[in-house]
């Protein structure tokens, strides 16, 4: 049965868009000295990254507790959270997104910060090297569509509408959203996690860009750093969309 983001059939979800290439890519301005704010990892001194994709916290009076990440965030008060061991969170826009960066100080990623981050030091295709390998990443996961919404001759059309796609109950599906650093290859040299694969990360494009593909296509769309969809624009969400943040250094 087809996934809506890895079926070519079903690209009115999505629209291919050109791969970056390694040397299109400006080089990062080095800062000397410069440091990054707690638990964050500096990038050849220039800028600054969360080294997980984010989960979210909620504001509640005066306090922030945390946010159920199978759900959508519209309407509340929500703040970036960076940690290992964490369900990052899914079904956000890139405004959203880009909120949630601010709260905490912080704020979405450049493209060209977020593909030197996913590249390394030494650029290369997928984050450990130019060639695919199985399992590094998350990036053969189960199909929650076609286990919710699948029918003896595929998936249920009404499947790619918006409720489903937001459908709290599709990341929580075995084999699907992995926790934050769970596939410890997923990395380079920067130990920056799963920027391949686990969830899409929207990037400050205002028109809506997300990068990195998720936890069923790392392909369709550019392979590896190279995948970015602009099919969206920045009030889209869905089951496969998260971020991470940026910063400068100090």
């Amino acid at each position: 049965m087809a996934d809506p983001f890895r079926s070519r059939a079903l690209a009115g979800l999505l629209t291919l868009s050109a791969c970056v290439s390694v040397a299109s890519i400006p080089s990062i301005a080095v800062a000397k000295g410069g440091r990054c704010p707690a638990g964050m990892v500096s990038i050849l001194a220039g800028f600054c990254i969360d080294p997980y994709e984010s989960a979210v916290e909620q504001k509640q009076g005066r306090k922030w507790v945390a946010h159920s990440p199978y759900e959508s965030v519209k309407g509340k008060q929500v703040r970036a959270v960076s940690k290992r061991g964490a369900v990052p969170q899914a079904y956000i826009s890139r405004n959203e997104a880009e909120d949630a960066c601010k709260a905490s100080r912080k704020r979405l990623c450049s493209e060209q910060e977020w593909l030197t981050a996913c590249r390394g030091r030494k650029p290369t295709r997928w984050p450990y090297g130019n060639d695919h390998k199985t399992g590094y990443c998350n990036d053969a996961g189960a199909s929650p569509l076609n286990h919710y919404y699948g029918t003896s001759s595929g998936v249920d059309p009404t499947a790619y509408g918006w409720g489903p796609m937001n459908d709290p109950r599709l990341n929580r599906f075995p084999g699907s959203l992995a926790k934050t650093g769970a596939f410890r290859r997923c990395t380079n040299g920067f130990k920056v996690f799963d920027m391949v694969g686990n969830l899409h990360e929207w990037i400050d494009e205002a028109h809506g860009t997300f990068r990195g593909g998720y936890y069923l296509d790392t392909k369709i769309n550019g392979e590896g750093c190279d995948y970015k969809t602009v099919a969206h624009d920045a009030s889209y969400h869905d089951y496969s969309t998260g971020f991470r943040c940026c910063a400068d250094t100090r």
